[in-house]
């Protein structure tokens, strides 16, 4: 059996997703809750330059977190629009 992982989000996630459409949020939340089972599904992919740091697209939409292994935790960093969310 594996290990399923506690999600956690910055301040900065939270607000993003609150902010987004309702429908979106939904999407999203969804997305998150299959990375508790699974960190790193097919989709996911590891960003160049920045220590740790994982994407998952849902839609326009991206998802950006860290895996800590260690601790079964995984750290939602910032959610946000393909355009807007890497700068």
């Amino acid at each position: 059996m594996t290990a399923r992982y506690q999600i956690e989000l910055t301040r900065a996630a939270r607000d993003a997703l609150h902010s987004l459409p309702t429908k979106v949020q939904k999407q999203i939340d969804r997305h998150i809750l299959a990375l508790a089972k699974n960190p790193y599904p097919r989709a996911s992919k590891k960003l160049r330059g920045e220590e740790g740091l994982h994407r998952v697209r849902v839609g326009d939409y991206r998802i950006l977190y860290i895996v800590e292994a260690e601790r079964l935790v995984i750290v939602i960093v910032t959610i946000g629009h393909r355009r807007d969310v890497y700068r």
